[in-house]
């Protein structure tokens, strides 16, 4: 592959560079780049504040695509998202849409607090993301959509809205950067304010030609071993349906697309991480996938997610994981003592499921998760 493949060009003139500028987002910025790739859509669950929006539009900025980003309430109405009738057009007779600036016209969007949604929109919406397409009466808008971004600080409940979630093949779980982070986090969004936007040779269909790419993907190697890593990741009650197994393959293929691969190879199975359904399920999820990419994820041409970090220190996470249990034995924890336990804790798992050793891996999951429970 020669350095001016888009590929290449992808990596060295927009994801390295959002890399150094937003700092601990590495994962967010890997599965933007993904989902583009593939042409599906990403659900971020996590607190505002947390740099979801500004790295999706920088990203569009970078590629110089449409851009389209709304934060949805419960009175938000179908005109905001999708534009206005035209009224010129309308006194002649005919009903149309004004979609300038609007999400039939974004290649890029972003809708916060997606589960505001009311039916209207989310009729809507369902339309947009499974066929990429907006219909009003007789309109009927093709789409130029790339990817659908979304945000939310919970996941759904209402079966309706649970419908739409089911159309994002990827789900990542965002939350602040931890303590010792945040020097890094100061210097670099001071920097991110005066800085303008990235720059580069790549283009939204230099994207689509890449989403050509993923159909051309080799997955006979995969077929047996991903199977038995569906059938894994099922046990563990990630609801995945039959339709959403085979688009995961979509995902995997992209995968090795990105990593400048013709073929997929089992360290491409990475995304499976991403496809929890309850926040629950999270950390369990990644325990799971880091045993199944433990023997084949310091494969050179392996992606950057496939990767096992090699400097967990499985003895040092117990001793932390006990300090913190004492702790939440306590009756009188304060809300600031619980929402620190909490970041502990989630971190410790996180770390935890990149643990070689199975058997500790499972323990320190399991305990950490257990712990998050007791605090509710």
């Amino acid at each position: 592959m020669t350095m001016d493949h888009p590929v290449n060009r992808l990596r060295e003139e927009v994801i390295e560079p959002l890399k150094r500028r937003f700092v601990g987002r590495d994962e967010v910025i890997d599965l933007i780049a993904l989902a583009t790739t593939a042409g599906e859509h990403l659900f971020l669950h996590g607190p505002p504040g947390t740099a979801k929006s500004a790295l999706i539009r920088q990203f569009a900025l970078a590629v110089r695509g449409r851009y389209f980003e709304y934060l949805l309430t419960r009175f938000s109405e179908p005109n905001e998202v999708f534009g206005p009738i035209d009224l010129v057009r309308l006194r002649a007779g005919t009903v149309a849409t004004v979609t300038t600036g609007m999400l039939p016209e974004g290649e890029f969007v972003f809708l916060d607090e997606l589960f505001n949604a009311n039916s209207a929109i989310l009729n809507n919406l369902l339309t947009v993301l499974n066929e990429r397409i907006y219909r009003r009466g007789a309109e009927i808008h093709q789409l130029p959509l790339l990817s659908l971004f979304a945000a939310s600080n919970h996941l759904p409940e209402d079966e309706a809205l649970q419908a739409l979630f089911d159309r994002f093949l990827l789900r990542c779980h965002v939350e602040n950067l931890p303590r010792d982070a945040m020097p890094r986090l100061l210097a670099a969004g001071w920097e991110l304010e005066a800085a303008d936007p990235l720059t580069s040779s790549i283009t939204a269909d230099d994207l689509r030609a890449l989403g050509k790419e993923v159909y051309r993907v080799d997955l006979g190697g995969i077929a047996e071993p991903y199977a038995e890593a569906v059938s894994k990741v099922r046990d563990l009650g990630v609801a995945l349906t039959d339709r959403r197994v085979v688009k995961l393959l979509k995902l995997v293929a992209a995968s090795a697309v990105l990593c400048g691969r013709s073929v997929a190879r089992v360290s491409d199975f990475w995304v499976l991480r991403y496809v929890w359904d309850r926040e629950e399920q999270i950390a369990p999820l990644a325990a799971l996938v880091a045993g199944v990419l433990e023997p084949h994820a310091q494969e050179a041409d392996a992606h950057p997610l496939a990767r096992v970090a090699d400097a967990v220190d499985g003895e040092d996470l117990a001793r932390r994981l006990e300090a913190a249990a004492g702790e939440v034995q306590s009756r009188s924890l304060s809300l600031a003592a619980v929402a620190r336990l909490r970041e502990q804790l989630a971190d410790i798992a996180d770390r935890a499921a990149w643990l070689a050793d199975e058997a500790a891996r499972t323990h320190l999951v399991g305990r950490a998760g257990d712990l998050l429970k007791r605090l509710g």
